[in-house]
């Protein structure tokens, strides 16, 4: 499991949650002790409505919140500010990279339309395919 460096430090492992707006765009992703959560003996699903009704009630923050997996257990994709949340897909899709791509559904991951060489390549919009990085930075 992926931890902070201060979760690391404190000892405690966190839930995340990511605050939606009424246009399905997260705006901000808050941290909550798994202990409020009551694991290891509750889990997601049971972790989300615990967790929305501790952000209402003790938090007192307002909004639509949804619980994020940080190892991307659950719902695609850990959230991120400006990332999209499909109620359909059930996930946090990040802002599209560049307009040719296309959203692979089962990974909710942006894909070139053309597959990459290998790591030493950057993607070109204007031409729609994929150049060679020839800067040497070693």
């Amino acid at each position: 499991m992926n931890l902070t460096i201060l979760e690391q430090l404190s000892g405690k492992i966190m839930a995340y949650f990511a605050k939606i707006n009424d246009s399905n765009f997260v705006e901000q992703i808050i941290s909550i002790s798994n202990s409020v959560l009551g694991e290891p003996l509750n889990s997601f699903p049971e972790t989300e409505s615990i967790g929305v009704d501790f952000i209402s009630n003790t938090l007192k923050l307002s909004g639509t919140w949804k619980q994020t997996s940080y190892n991307k257990s659950f719902r695609k994709n850990y959230a991120g500010i400006g990332y999209y949340y499909d109620q359909f897909l059930n996930a946090f899709i990040s802002p599209k990279p560049f307009q040719s791509w296309n959203l692979n559904e089962d990974t909710c991951i942006w894909e070139a339309p053309v597959l990459r060489p290998n790591e030493n390549w950057y993607w070109d919009e204007e031409t729609i395919s994929w150049k060679e990085n020839t800067n040497d930075t070693n």
